[in-house]
């Protein structure tokens, strides 16, 4: 028969899955929703269709932290991007709908914590007008800890489950992966929970920080205005070709190239495209390298977030140009223009 210690654990534990009920809802179905409008929806699964949820991943890349190299692989290899969201999307999905059920509620949230990790240090730094993705995955990572402590409480698969078939007395570990009381001290338990709060609270800090200026310093937005940087730019064989590789700016909106221009050492334009010209630029002469594809639009060159590609002007004035010092400048429709010097 169980003591009066233990019924009291027992009892805290049914209340604190009662109070993050609602917490475990709503973060279960930012997940499970992602699931929902991904392949119920609309299916954003399909290569090549606008809204390709492999496009959107590609839009990660310019800033994240520590993944950037996993990213740059999966951009780079579309198949094995679209195997990566396809099994991105279904874990999302059954983590989100377990989750929100209480069922297996401990391994679900370590579930959520690892996702929203994922998302926090891929995309915390996009939001065009507040941090959008870093408060989606860092309170994901919060909630995951948090209901990881808590477990279900009554309202859950895992307390149903439980009062029938009496799991835990037949496989003990299997609280580790459920819900109930941990078989910790409450001093051990303390200690776990607060230097798991400090931990993510130095994320935080740290990611806030570094993504955003948000603890300290004049606050940036790399959302907000798109930004190229040129490289491997060169002129020979009656061409100029260089690298474009589009690395702030709204995701949801391309940078629209309206003007190429070539000037001399005195400031002389050698070399000029203007928007209908870059608007029929030859698919041919523009090298993609990931999924989120530099390409002609109706009136301009569009180049989006993320998409990193090289550009070769064919103009037989550049088979003739003397040796010397040049100026490429790119010229966005918002004014913005990026320049590159060339060594010819």
């Amino acid at each position: 028969m169980a003591t009066a210690n233990e019924q009291e654990q027992s009892r805290a534990y049914l209340l604190a899955g009662m109070f993050t009920l609602s917490l475990r809802l709503v973060v279960g179905w930012t997940y499970f929703s992602a699931f929902w409008r991904r392949l119920v929806l609309e299916n954003k699964l399909i290569p090549d269709s606008a809204g390709y949820i492999g496009e959107k991943f590609n839009h990660f890349l310019p800033n994240s932290i520590g993944i950037r190299p996993v990213i740059e692989y999966l951009v780079s290899t579309p198949d094995m991007l679209w195997w990566a969201m396809v099994i991105f999307t279904l874990v999302e999905g059954v983590v989100g709908l377990l989750y929100m059920l209480g069922f297996f509620t401990r391994l679900m949230s370590i579930g959520v914590f690892s996702l929203a990790t994922g998302i926090l240090l891929g995309s915390g730094w996009l939001g065009t007008t507040c941090l959008d993705e870093w408060q989606i995955g860092i309170l994901g990572v919060a909630a995951g800890f948090t209901i990881f402590l808590s477990g279900g409480g009554r309202y859950s698969v895992d307390y149903l489950t439980e009062r029938k078939f009496a799991l835990r007395k037949k496989a003990g570990w299997l609280i580790w992966l459920t819900s109930g009381e941990l078989p910790l001290k409450t001093k051990r338990f303390a200690n776990i929970s607060v230097a798991g709060a400090i931990v993510i609270f130095v994320l935080t800090l740290y990611t806030n920080q570094e993504f955003h200026n948000g603890v300290w310093g004049p606050l940036h937005n790399k959302s907000v205005k798109p930004k190229i940087e040129i490289s491997d730019a060169q002129i020979e064989n009656n061409s100029l070709s260089f690298s474009v590789y589009r690395v702030e700016g709204a995701d949801v909106y391309g940078s629209f190239l309206i003007g190429i221009s070539l000037k001399d050492a005195n400031g002389h334009v050698v070399l000029e495209k203007k928007g209908e010209e870059l608007a029929d630029f030859p698919i041919g002469n523009i090298d993609n390298k990931y999924i989120a594809r530099v390409a002609p639009g109706k009136h301009s060159l569009v180049i989006p977030l993320g998409s990193k590609a090289t550009l070769t002007v064919n103009d037989p004035a550049m088979g003739t140009l003397p040796k010397g010092k040049y100026e490429l400048v790119l010229t966005d429709i918002s004014g913005i223009t990026w320049k590159k010097e060339i060594v010819h």
